[in-house]
């Protein structure tokens, strides 16, 4: 009888002191320390100036490149962590494939054009996709052949070999260009190729020229031995198609539900922009110390970077109307000119871009070139 009396008391003094320790635990101060990261996955009690910040995938259009500057300045310089965001990226395949990651809500914001998200809202009326913001004023859409090979004018391309992978947009547009200036889209041959051996077609001679981004095309022919003298470049927007570059994409489902979220995003970006436009080699210099790879060439981005604030950043309209914005008609016709072109359901400006995210005026504005330093 002892040992079961024994087993009794034993039992009643462990329910006893799990009792104490429950009682113990519901009566201790809360805990103030945050899940690992930045942002806590539970309201705590940490003080106000340690709020948490909101994560913000993005993707780029391509590998990253000088072209993305402005977006690695505002990470570097801690631009985006001031308005409470942590922001992270990943490179891109291109814009039709950004936009289609960006379709499925794997990213939060990417870096595309408004002209390939059209054939995306055709199939998602209902969760479109729209700009925030234009941070490329200018498309980089071109022709790029090599003066020696006689091609002085567009009309000159009339029996030519042009050479672009299939789904290039350029490409896509070349009967908009060949009505602009007057030729017959159909008085040129297409060989197709994979991108990355675009400009290696172009360098052996087995086409005569090429479409393409010219931030894209020409950085690689210079590496490839040729001088900015031995080039001929058409730019789309010099013939009738002045078409906006990538823009700041967003789905409209993540837009309705993140609009502060957006605001502050764009406010951090256009910062760096101006910062890039102010010192754009301290900001090439940032772009590649961040390349992992390390096999960046930094002559190469120079040009590209070069390329992009001549022609793309810093224009007439952006001078006048600061950094994001649209002009509408502008807008208007080139989506007309895109519907024509890849024969899609018409749309409007408001369908695709909305500037109501974009900072105040003052806030985005071009620096003054007093204030611009040389790109070295």
């Amino acid at each position: 009888m002892l040992h079961i009396f024994q087993r009794q008391l034993h039992r009643v003094l462990l329910i006893a002191a799990s009792t104490a320790m429950l009682a113990a635990c519901n009566s201790a101060p809360p805990s103030t320390t945050a899940t690992s990261g930045d942002k806590p996955s539970a309201p705590t009690t940490t003080s106000p100036d340690k709020k948490g910040k909101q994560d913000i995938r993005v993707q780029l259009p391509f590998l990253k490149q000088s072209l993305d500057a402005p977006l690695i300045v505002a990470i570097e310089k801690g631009y985006f962590a001031e308005e409470g965001l942590n922001v992270t990226y990943e490179r891109g395949f291109g814009n039709a494939d950004t936009i289609s990651k960006l379709g499925t809500g794997k990213y939060d914001m990417a870096f595309s054009d408004v002209y390939n998200a059209m054939e995306f809202n055709d199939k998602n009326p209902n969760d479109k996709i729209l700009a925030v913001a234009f941070y490329q004023n200018k498309a980089p859409f071109s022709i790029v052949t090599f003066k020696a090979n006689g091609i002085k004018t567009p009309s000159e391309l009339v029996g030519k070999k042009l050479g672009a992978p299939a789904g290039d947009g350029p490409r896509k547009l070349f009967p908009l260009f060949a009505k602009e200036v007057k030729i017959s889209p159909d008085s040129v041959t297409w060989d197709t190729m994979e991108p990355k051996l675009r400009e290696t077609f172009l360098l052996q001679g087995k086409v005569d020229a090429v479409s393409g981004f010219y931030t894209s095309v020409v950085p690689s022919l210079i590496k490839g031995g040729k001088t900015m003298d031995d080039i001929q470049i058409f730019f789309y927007d010099e013939f009738g198609l002045d078409f906006y570059g990538n823009g700041i994409l967003v789905k409209q489902d993540f837009m309705n539900k993140n609009p502060e979220a957006i605001k502050s995003f764009l406010k951090a970006y256009f910062r760096g922009m101006q910062e890039v436009v102010k010192d754009p080699s301290a900001a090439l210099d940032l772009v590649v110390s961040t390349d992992q790879s390390k096999l960046m060439d930094r002559d190469a981005e120079k040009l590209r970077l070069k390329l992009a604030i001549e022609r793309m950043y810093v224009t007439p309209e952006v001078e006048a109307a600061g950094f994001g914005g649209a002009d509408q008609k502008r807008l208007e016709k080139s989506i007309a000119q895109t519907v024509e072109g890849f024969k899609l359901k018409p749309a409007t400006a408001a369908d695709l871009f909305t500037d109501k995210f974009l900072p105040p005026k003052e806030q985005r504005m071009v620096p003054p070139a007093s204030d611009r330093k040389p790109l070295l």
